[in-house]
Formats: C-alpha cells, structure tokens, sequence
C-alpha cells in the first residue's frame, strides 16, 4: 500500500497480514480475486500499491500473468520472500507516475488504496497514470469505500469500521479538508499495537471526473465484489472504467 507518509514501515509490513487477517478470509478474498480475472480474460493484470501480495499471489496462481508498483520497499519484500513472490513482476515506486513495462489488459487498486493519496491531485495523477498502461479496451478497477458521513451524528468525527477479537478500527473525519486517518488497534502473539494511516476519501462521483480527465469511460460499478446492485445506501463500491478501444 502506499502513502504520502513513511507510515508503511518495515514494523507495520512484519504485521499488516496479522492484522488485516479479516481481509484473507476466503469469503472476502475469492470474490475479489473471481472478479478481477474475468475482467483480465488473457492479458497481463497490474496492481497499483501490491503490498504484501494478498490478492495478487491468488491470481498469479491461477495462472494469470500479474505485475505490481508498490512505494513501500518493507511490503515489497514481505510480498517476495513469500511461496509465488517471485512470480510477480514487482515495481518500486508511487503509482501516480511510476511505469511497469508492458501495457495490461487490467489495472486495480483494492482495499481503499486510492484513498492513501493524500490530494485530490495525486488521484488524479494515479488514473493518468493507470490509463498509460492500459492496452486499448483494456479496464481500470478500483474497490473503496463510500465516505460514512451519514451515519456521523451533528458534532460527532469518529466512525468504527471493524470491531473483531483481535482488531479494532475506527476512523476520524476531518470533514473540511476531505481527510480522515483510520486508528488500527491489534493484539498479535500477546501483544498489543497501534497503527494510524491517513486517507482522502474520495466520492464515486468524483472518480468518474477523474476517470474522464484520463481518457476513461465507465463501465461498471457494483457495491462489492460480489456484483450486488449499487445503491444509494451502499457503504463500499467496486467501480470499472475503460480505455476506449480507439484510442491512440
């Protein structure tokens, strides 16, 4: 994952699938992983912020060809020194400009990583970005949240997100600047930690802006992987764009 703070250290990359175990659960990752191969069909697949590889070792294990840009070197190595690692054609830097050789018949970011860019301007930069390495016709695929600021009652800025036996999360609003910073509390091997990551959240409607300024169109958005109806109580979203076939 990547962000514009050091926040991806090598403590926090020694304990993110730990901590993130409630995202490895097969009924949570198979639905992400049937997903974006069939949208791949046979071309090459790219992961914008790869981390430690939770979906893209499941998809270079059945077969689908997968590279990945990853900004923090601590997840890139937790990702290689795993069984498959070395099968996936990892990038070192930020995926608002850094290039992958090829061109790819899918692009994604998973697990509300676009909101780990910290402007409005490197979102922006991250669709230009994943729109070079689109082949014509080729898809974009991002899954994030929906900002919870309905459920914030007046005066209130903090919201849980998961509540497990050995993970709490919440998040902090910062409504005016568009921010929030998502406070992880984990007990791991008997022992406690904390984690704090900061987001810009972004709305679905200002996705498609961005998708349009990069040259993409909409295709598809679904509020899970699962492809259930999106709706306007719709907490999460999983929304495909496309670079037109006629592109130069």
């Amino acid at each position: 994952m990547e962000t514009g703070t050091d926040v991806w250290n090598e403590r926090v990359a020694r304990g993110y699938d730990e901590s993130s175990g409630h995202m490895y659960v097969p009924e949570v990752l198979d639905p992400a992983v049937d997903f974006l191969a069939r949208r791949a069909g046979s071309g090459p697949v790219l992961e914008f912020a790869v981390g430690t590889g939770r979906v893209a070792l499941p998809l270079s294990a059945r077969g689908v060809r997968v590279a990945g840009i990853e900004k923090s070197e601590p997840m890139a190595r937790e990702l290689r020194a795993k069984p498959g690692g070395g099968d996936v054609a990892l990038t070192i830097g930020d995926m608002t400009s850094s290039r992958a050789e090829g061109a790819f018949s899918l692009v994604y970011l998973v697990y509300n990583a676009i909101t780990c860019l910290l402007s409005q301007e490197e979102q922006v930069a991250c669709f230009r970005n994943a729109a070079l390495h689109l082949e014509p016709g080729g898809r974009f695929v991002i899954e994030v949240f929906v900002p919870d600021l309905q459920r914030l009652p007046p005066g209130e800025t903090a919201r849980p997100f998961h509540v497990g036996d050995r993970h709490v999360g919440f998040d902090t609003y910062d409504l005016a600047a568009q921010r929030m910073v998502s406070h992880h509390y984990t007990i791991a091997e008997g022992r406690s930690s904390t984690f704090l990551s900061p987001h810009r959240y972004v709305w679905p409607a200002e996705l498609d802006l961005m998708a349009e300024l990069a040259g993409l169109e909409p295709s598809e958005r679904w509020a899970g992987w699962n492809e259930e109806p999106f709706t306007g109580s719709s907490r999460s979203h999983v929304s495909v764009w496309r670079r037109p076939p006629d592109t130069p």
